[in-house]
């Protein structure tokens, strides 16, 4: 199982529509794609930002395979979405993290 991580750094005053539109855009859109699972989304903890909150949001997926299908199908269309929305105020960067069973 892949852990698909994307952490954004969202300045102040975009925060309460950022959320909104992550909460019910975003993570329905990509939950219901079928392919991303178990959504999670938080706010990381400031150590270092004198501006702007920084987010976490992972979903999982069976396989890199799957993430790169649903990318090229669903995903592209929703990161276009965040940057015409939002432009430079809300960045991310993606982080694939494989889940090692306990």
């Amino acid at each position: 199982m892949i852990i698909f991580n994307t952490t954004f750094h969202v300045e102040d005053d975009i925060l309460n529509e950022y959320i909104s539109f992550m909460k019910d855009t975003y993570i329905k859109k990509a939950v219901n794609s079928g392919f991303l699972h178990e959504p999670r989304f938080a706010r990381i903890h400031p150590q270092h930002e004198d501006k702007g909150s920084s987010y976490s949001l992972q979903l999982k997926v069976k396989n890199v395979d799957t993430l790169n299908y649903w990318f090229e199908n669903e995903g592209l269309s929703l990161q276009e979405e965040i940057t015409s929305r939002f432009g430079n105020k809300a960045l991310g960067f993606v982080t694939l993290m494989e889940e090692i069973e306990l």
